[in-house]
């Protein structure tokens, strides 16, 4: 095991070293080695982001989600069904607010208006 200290955010013992920062693979926060937080790819400014599903719960990284709507995949003639779990999202800026990983199809970016939490 190496000796980086865990990710302050997800907790995961995975970080690396990355010039004057610690990176976490796993939601993608960068902080200094001295200890200052730095802005990581889910902070958008002053005040936190609300991101909330179809019903209204709000979203955190790592939440585990499911998709309420068949929906096409751009570019393919694949769909992600009614019911299918997404695990492990994490929050992004922009229209598709939400980065993913699904089985079967791959990376893809959600829309939180077509899930809910799990």
């Amino acid at each position: 095991m190496s000796d980086f200290p865990a990710c302050p955010q997800c907790g995961s013992g995975f970080t690396y070293e990355d010039g004057n920062l610690y990176v976490c693979p796993e939601c993608g926060h960068e902080w200094d080695k001295n200890g200052a937080t730095s802005a990581g790819p889910d902070t958008g400014g002053d005040a936190p982001r609300e991101i909330r599903d179809a019903v209204g719960n709000a979203l955190h990284d790592g939440d585990t989600v499911t998709v309420i709507k068949d929906l096409k995949v751009k570019g393919s003639s694949l769909v992600v069904k009614v019911g299918t779990k997404v695990k492990n999202i994490r929050l992004v800026d922009g229209d598709h607010d939400i980065d993913c990983k699904i089985d079967g199809i791959g990376a893809m970016q959600l829309k939180s208006q077509f899930v809910k939490k799990a």
